[in-house]
């Protein structure tokens, strides 16, 4: 575990975000962590794909859906 440095209106969107859905500020950073990366990695996907499969990662215990990973083209023959 590390610690991480961030501006504080950023703590601040952390803060109030975290209270509104009942998560933790850390929960809530680490949320935004998964989201942001995921997204980065698949840019076509939206908000909404991405939360579904997170979802389908945690039911199976995964921290990195297979289906996001970034797709590695086949090499042509």
């Amino acid at each position: 575990m590390g610690i991480l440095k961030i501006s504080e209106q950023m703590h601040e969107n952390l803060r109030s975000t975290s209270a509104a859905l009942s998560r933790s500020i850390n929960a809530q950073a680490e949320h935004w962590l998964r989201v942001g990366m995921l997204a980065e990695l698949n840019p076509t996907l939206s908000y909404g794909d991405i939360c579904q499969l997170l979802i389908q990662a945690h039911q199976a215990a995964d921290l990195i859906p297979a289906a996001v990973r970034p797709a590695v083209e086949p090499e042509a023959a």
